[in-house]
């Protein structure tokens, strides 16, 4: 049995949703089809949400009525059949006639949580009508009904397996079964959601549990690339990566897909696929445990980044000074990208930057803090490359002209980053396409 999951773009449009059906009738493998919310509904869904929460209920009900309008117009096209029209209108009813009753209920975040759910939920079930008019025979799997989160947020693997293999059991005689990506239930048995990598995740999660043979993480680009399309004219997919090198692109900006959706499938050994509905032909990346090839692979930027140096004499030579630093981050729950040490001085990198005041704070006890918004790491990421011969040479060679802010290299075998400001970015990634894959 084998995993596919679709994200909004590949179900956003009704045709996009009608490929999507050919795609997973193509074979007779078992499979287990992980879809998102249509795209836009998500964003529309915490527009919601938030206005809400500012108790404006008026612009709340515009954006619903708005949301309920693209629906109705989605399912006209989708469908021919009017007793599907009417099946899909009465879906559409049903969850709209919930958000409307929410208007008259107290926000809270259990309620926010549930106002997100209604995107999945909504295009699992649309597309089910699809596959009933279209004559493919296939199960709805409520992901609320196997999908589970402990009290730290974390997916409870073990659960998930026992729970997701007594469904299966009762329809064995089926082949297509239909689930939502992104949401699950907490702890308390309440409506969450996986936060971190949403629809990714669940298939990863997914995949792990039911031990598939694959699992295929189809978006609208034929695999990951060896640079940022949206930055640089001339990109190459990239054939294999490991899980090793994949989660570096992952955590450092590439965008196909979410660090924490690769640890399930590294840790179950399960392959991951990426592939692309708009050209189903292309051979797309294919992640294992195996990098296929030594050397550069590929180049990921990730945004947003504060570097925090603290300067102290009192550094030197002092045993547990870093540690002391690093309890304050720990505080804060705030987690570190890169470091880099001298004698007198310690430079940190954070992605998130929401208690950066009071981290401050409590860093000037130890000596001087210096603060850099607006920066970015770019990582360059490919299997033992810091045991490649002449990288270090080919790397500065190619971006000469930029300043560096840090550089962190030696603590992975597979990834070189630099920290850069912000406005050197592009210049930055087209420079390395040209000096590093001669594009």
């Amino acid at each position: 049995m084998k995993v596919m999951k679709f994200g909004g773009t590949s179900v956003g449009k009704p045709h996009r949703m009608q490929e999507v059906a050919k795609l997973i009738s193509k074979d007779a493998e078992p499979k287990i089809v992980v879809l998102s919310a249509l795209s836009g509904t998500t964003n529309a869904l915490v527009e919601i949400s938030q206005s809400l929460s500012k108790g404006d209920r008026n612009a709340a009900r515009e954006q619903i009525d708005a949301l309920e309008l693209h629906y109705r117009q989605f399912i006209k096209d989708l469908l021919k059949q009017p007793q599907s029209l009417e099946r899909a209108g009465a879906i559409i009813a049903e969850h709209f006639e919930f958000l409307t009753i929410i208007l008259k209920i107290s926000f809270s975040e259990a309620l926010n949580k549930d106002i997100l759910a209604q995107g999945e939920l909504l295009s699992t079930k649309i597309f089910c009508v699809y596959l009933d008019e279209a004559g493919l025979d296939h199960v709805l799997l409520p992901a609320l009904d196997f999908m589970t989160i402990d009290g730290y947020d974390e997916p409870q693997i073990g659960t998930i397996k026992v729970k997701l293999a007594q469904l299966l059991q009762k329809h064995k005689d089926k082949n297509i079964f239909i689930t939502q990506g992104y949401i699950s239930r907490n702890a308390r048995g309440e409506v969450d959601n996986l936060k971190r990598g949403g629809s990714d995740y669940s298939a990863s999660l997914i995949a792990a549990a039911i031990n598939a043979s694959v699992c295929e993480i189809w978006t609208d680009i034929d695999g990951m690339h060896n640079n940022d399309p949206r930055v640089v004219e001339k990109t190459v997919p990239i054939d294999q990566l490991s899980f090793e090198e994949a989660a570096e692109l992952a955590y450092f900006g590439a965008k196909i897909l979410h660090p924490a959706s690769i640890w399930p499938a590294q840790y179950y050994n399960v392959p991951v696929r990426l592939l692309n509905t708009l050209f189903p032909e292309a051979k797309g990346t294919l992640i294992t445990e195996k990098a296929g090839s030594v050397g550069v692979k590929a180049v990921a930027a990730k945004d947003g980044i504060t570097a925090i140096k603290i300067k102290s004499s009192r550094m030197l030579l002092a045993y547990g000074f870093l540690r002391k630093v690093f309890e304050v981050f720990e505080k804060y729950r705030t987690s570190i990208d890169m470091i880099t040490t001298s004698e007198v001085a310690v430079s940190v990198t954070i992605d998130n930057d929401i208690y950066l005041t009071e981290i401050t704070k409590e860093l000037e006890v130890f000596g001087t803090v210096e603060i850099d918004t607006n920066q970015t790491i770019v990582s360059i990421v490919g299997n033992e490359i810091t045991e490649t011969k002449d990288i270090m040479q080919k790397l500065f060679e190619s971006i000469a002209v930029v300043p560096v802010r840090m550089i962190s290299y030696g603590g992975s075998r597979h990834n070189i980053s630099l920290l850069i400001a912000r406005n050197d970015k592009e210049q930055t990634l087209q420079l390395l396409n040209k000096g590093l894959f001669r594009l």
